[in-house]
């Protein structure tokens, strides 16, 4: 038989019902179900990382370092990697230089050009930051450096 949507169904052996505690001595989870006799599990639950009072070990760690919520977080691209995929004349954003390879993926606040290497021919290249060599050989090349 073709394999079809219709006819699609788990291999044998690969899906096993749920057990239903607490139904009865007769089904073999009856009684305590599987909670054994007393105590705090048998009656309740402990949150999750509860030590039974011990200090947890989450507190007993030190805690290092800061995580500052409020910095800008950028995807960098290097000038000569932009110089290298874009023809003269060209205008280069974000989603330009995703489309060809250069970045994988754009940052929350934008892309950030660096000034490693040298851009021979004009290009108008528009992104969120600009270092100062960066923005330099751009223009000294003939281009356009637009903050967005």
């Amino acid at each position: 038989m073709a394999n079809e949507l219709s006819n699609l169904a788990p291999p044998a052996g690969s899906v096993r019902r749920r057990m239903r505690v607490g139904r009865g001595e007769g089904s073999g989870k009856g009684k305590t179900a599987g909670r054994g006799q007393k105590g705090q599990r048998a009656r309740g639950t402990v949150r999750r990382g509860f030590e039974g009072g011990q200090m947890p070990l989450a507190r007993r760690l030190p805690k290092r370092g800061f995580n500052n919520i409020f910095a800008k977080q950028y995807t960098e691209v290097r000038l000569d990697r932009i110089a290298g995929r874009f023809e003269a004349g060209e205008v280069v954003d974000a989603e330009a230089l995703k489309a060809r390879g250069v970045i994988s993926k754009i940052c929350r606040d934008g892309v950030k050009v660096l000034g490693n290497g040298d851009v021979s021919h004009a290009l108008t290249i528009r992104a969120a930051k600009f270092t100062r060599s960066a923005a330099e050989k751009i223009v000294a090349a003939g281009g356009v450096a637009e903050e967005v």
